[in-house]
């Protein structure tokens, strides 16, 4: 298997952080490649004949073995420490891949994507470069290679910033859920508890949901709402 220098943009590449959650913690998907022992993010490099975004989607794609994954640009990683060709070497040697000149073991600028998807309902493939690829506790992440634990905290960082607009492209929850599913979802997301009634007040006012009737469980506590994302807006968000 060969890598023509000739068919990939010089120098650029890109790298995706997908978080995975269920109702509890929050995860990484984290692949190793073939015979190295080296962890790193689903990522690769751009072709001559396709626009970035297409590249990105395909090659996650390919690596994971998930489709249909709403991938979010949100930050270029460019700083000279972005090198190491001891680490290249070892992974392309690992895989038995022949280079046509040395082009992948220079610095490289790597545009980073994150999505964030309930890992419950996908289940990840290896590609044939890697040995395996799995979900990880986000406190427990094996040490990644060149910076990828950084571009992991600035895709987490920008995920908090940001969750309030993204709820809608995210497919985390039932249809129907009630408003203590949701405030789950933020307590894992942010890393702190939400106050009840000044969450419930927050939510409200982003005017992203429907109510529909009360979950009835034939207790003898109070009934909870349920809930469900405004239709066309999830439909504006995710076309």
């Amino acid at each position: 298997m060969a890598f023509d220098s000739k068919d990939y943009i010089p120098n650029l590449s890109y790298d995706a952080v997908i978080f995975g959650f269920a109702g509890e913690k929050l995860k990484i998907l984290v692949l190793e490649y073939q015979n190295t022992g080296t962890f790193a993010l689903p990522g690769g490099f751009i072709r001559m004949d396709e626009p970035l975004d297409k590249a990105v989607k395909t090659g996650v794609s390919e690596r994971t073995g998930i489709e249909k994954i709403y991938l979010e640009q949100f930050q270029t990683f460019g700083s000279l420490e972005r090198s190491d060709p001891s680490i290249m070497k070892k992974i392309l040697d690992g895989q038995g891949l022949k280079l046509d000149n040395d082009w992948m073991l220079g610095r490289f600028v790597t545009v980073a994507y994150y999505a964030l998807i309930n890992y419950e309902t996908v289940i990840p493939k290896p590609d044939a470069l890697s040995d395996s690829i799995d979900w990880y506790n986000f406190d427990e992440l094996p040490p990644l290679m060149q910076d990828h634990n950084l571009i992991v905290s600035k895709a987490l960082e920008h995920l908090r910033t940001h969750l309030d607009q993204k709820l809608l492209s995210f497919n985390l929850l039932p249809e129907f859920f009630t408003m203590k599913d949701l405030q789950q979802v933020y307590e894992s997301i942010m890393g702190e508890k939400q106050n009840r009634a000044n969450f419930q007040r927050k939510i409200l006012g982003l005017g992203i949901l429907d109510r529909h009737e009360k979950l009835f469980t034939g207790g003898s506590h109070k009934a909870p709402f349920l809930y469900s994302f405004k239709k066309e807006l999830v439909a504006s968000e995710i076309s």
